[in-house]
C-alpha cells in the first residue's frame, strides 16, 4: 500500500514538475524565495497594529516567531527521521525532471518546510482576522498555494511532502491562534 502510494507521489510529482517551462522559472524561483514574502509580513504586521493595542500586536509576534520555529523544527525532525530524497537527489527519477533551483538543497524533504510555514501564517492570521478583513484569509490562501506549489515546480518537493507539510502547518496555525485567544483572555493585554 504504501508502495503504491509512494509510486503515485512520483508520477504525479513528475506530471506537476514537467509543465514548467522556462518562461516561468524566473517567477517560481521568486515565489519560493523566502524574503519574496517580506512585503505580505510587513503588511500583516502593519494590519495588526492598526487593529490591536501594542501589547496584542507583541504577543502576536512572539507567537508567530514560535509557530515558524515549531514548524521548522517538526520539518527537521521528519526530514531526518524519515530520510526521504528530495526528487532531486532520487536517482529513479534523473533525467524525467527539471530541477530549477541551483543546489536542490539537504538531501532529505518529507515534509516540506515552506510549505509548513506558509500555511502556519495562512491559517493563524485567517483566523485573526477573518471578522475585521473577510478577504485575508483568501488572499493567504492563494499565497500558501502559490508558494507551496512552487517546491514542486523548482523539482525540491514531492507532492507528499507539500501537503503533508500543509496539513502541519493549519495544525500548527490554529493551535497558535487558540494561543493568541487564551493570552488574550488570561494576559493584561488592554
Amino acid at each position: 500500500m504504501l508502495d503504491k502510494l509512494i509510486a503515485l507521489d512520483k508520477e504525479l510529482f513528475v506530471y506537476l514538475n514537467g509543465m514548467g517551462n522556462e518562461n516561468w522559472d524566473a517567477f517560481w524561483m521568486f515565489i519560493t524565495n523566502k524574503w519574496s514574502s517580506v512585503p505580505l509580513y510587513v503588511l500583516l504586521l502593519l494590519i495588526c497594529i492598526y487593529y490591536f493595542n501594542w501589547k496584542k500586536t507583541l504577543l502576536i509576534l512572539v507567537i508567530t516567531a514560535l509557530m515558524i520555529t515549531s514548524a521548522d523544527q517538526l520539518a527537521n525532525l521528519f526530514k531526518y527521521g524519515f530520510e526521504r530524497l528530495r526528487p532531486c537527489h532520487d536517482a529513479s527519477l534523473a533525467g524525467m525532471i527539471r530541477v530549477v533551483k541551483e543546489g536542490c538543497g539537504g538531501q532529505f524533504g518529507y515534509f516540506s518546510a515552506h510549505a509548513a510555514n506558509a500555511l502556519t501564517v495562512a491559517t493563524f492570521f485567517s483566523l485573526l482576522f477573518k471578522q475585521r478583513i473577510p478577504v485575508v484569509p483568501y488572499i493567504l490562501l492563494v499565497w500558501a498555494l502559490v508558494v507551496t506549489y512552487s517546491r514542486i515546480y523548482i523539482g525540491v518537493h514531492f507532492p507528499l511532502d507539500v501537503i503533508t507539510g500543509m496539513c502541519f502547518g493549519m495544525l500548527i496555525g490554529w493551535g497558535s491562534y487558540r494561543l493568541f485567544r487564551l493570552g488574550c483572555k488570561y494576559l493584561p493585554l488592554y
